[in-house]
């Protein structure tokens, strides 16, 4: 069986991440450049939450942050073969709590911590240290 059917769940998973990255970075990039004054690469110090252009960059800055952690565990759980099924769930909860993360960021302009958007954080964030503990449960 090929490698790209045994892990099917997985990297579809990978593809709606990557997926939602590359709209986050248009969100963020065609905000920010429809400000008046925008220069390439800068966001204003001035601006905040209640700020869409603010949002929308640190929803992709966010996304930038974790995607290394999750892509190369990813990676790893693929090449060392672990359970496909479980590989692949932990990478769908990422895909979709990256997703709800995201349009929670973009509806709701709150600086209280923690926000609705961090449950989702969480959440993404142990389906990443799961997939994490699978690898080393492999490994040994």
């Amino acid at each position: 069986m090929l490698l790209q059917d045994v892990y099917l769940l997985a990297f579809s998973g990978l593809f709606l991440i990557l997926l939602t990255l590359l709209v986050q970075w248009f969100i963020a990039s065609s905000t920010k450049a429809s400000q008046a004054d925008a220069i390439p690469g800068k966001i204003s110090d001035n601006l905040s939450h209640d700020s869409f252009v603010f949002r929308a960059h640190r929803t992709f800055m966010n996304s930038l942050e974790n995607l290394p952690l999750m892509l190369g565990t990813t990676f790893m759980a693929i090449l060392i073969s672990a359970n496909p099924l479980w590989t692949g769930i932990f990478v769908w909860v990422f895909a979709i709590a990256r997703l709800i993360h995201m349009a929670l960021y973009y509806a709701i302009a709150t600086e209280k911590n923690p926000s609705p958007r961090t449950y989702f954080f969480m959440l993404g964030l142990l389906s990443n240290v799961a997939l994490l503990i699978l690898c080393f449960i492999t490994l040994i």
